[in-house]
């Protein structure tokens, strides 16, 4: 059995609660598809804690445009995060997110945070047209922060929703878990509180993380925080 995450962009209290789940569950193997960095302030924290537990990782978008320097040139306030974060990673945290691949194929489990068009950046939407094209059995990519499982007879992909920011209307830490044979969703409530706390401390209004309460797109909570 393995656990799976995705986008947790620097949101170590969804973080936390994600892996004393799977601590409970004794899963001792973890992938990550990436986003460890963005829009929340304890990137440190995250990565510290995915060094330490050796797991397995690809690079995400905003992976890259830390570890490049290359700004976002969809969002303005993803390069506001990004700028404090570049201010406050270790070396060390740095050097990590720098020597990320953007894919892995492991036991017949092709792991990306886009797609496989796009590795790094590709908004999938997935189809059993899409996949016939791909090489493989089991397909799992981040980025979209949706929860989903597809079974398309002799293909599967997962979505396992983000750890740190979902986006599908759920606003509980999202990831999955692989039997050998099955994606199965999980989900888990944290201290949403506290992440927004920290995030005022850091000098950002609820701009920045309105979203968290609600589970919401970007552009509904962005409204909803300007009425």
């Amino acid at each position: 059995m393995i656990a799976i995450l995705s986008d947790i962009h620097g949101n170590w209290t969804a973080l936390q609660k994600v892996l004393s789940m799977i601590d409970a569950m004794k899963i001792d193997t973890i992938y990550n598809l990436g986003d460890v960095t963005g829009y929340y302030s304890e990137v440190n924290e995250c990565c510290d804690e995915l060094r330490a537990r050796n797991v397995v990782s690809v690079m995400g978008n905003h992976d890259w445009y830390l570890a490049t320097g290359t700004p976002c040139k969809r969002s303005r306030s993803v390069n506001d995060c990004l700028a404090y974060q570049k201010q406050i990673i270790t070396a060390e945290n740095l050097a990590w997110i720098q020597s990320l691949p953007p894919a892995i194929t492991t036991d017949d489990i092709n792991f990306v945070h886009g797609g496989w068009n796009d590795n790094i950046d590709e908004y999938l939407t997935p189809s059993i047209s899409y996949f016939k094209n791909h090489d493989g059995r089991y397909f799992v990519s981040g980025h979209t922060h949706k929860q989903c499982v597809e079974n398309y007879g002799d293909k599967m992909y997962c979505n396992p929703g983000s750890v740190g920011q979902p986006r599908d209307g759920d606003n509980r830490a999202a990831f999955a878990v692989f039997d050998g044979g099955n994606f199965l969703l999980q989900r888990t409530t944290y201290d949403i509180d506290r992440t927004c706390h920290l995030m005022d401390e850091a000098g950002f209004n609820g701009y920045y993380y309105g979203c968290l309460y609600t589970g919401a797109e970007h552009l509904q909570w962005r409204v909803e925080c300007n009425r």
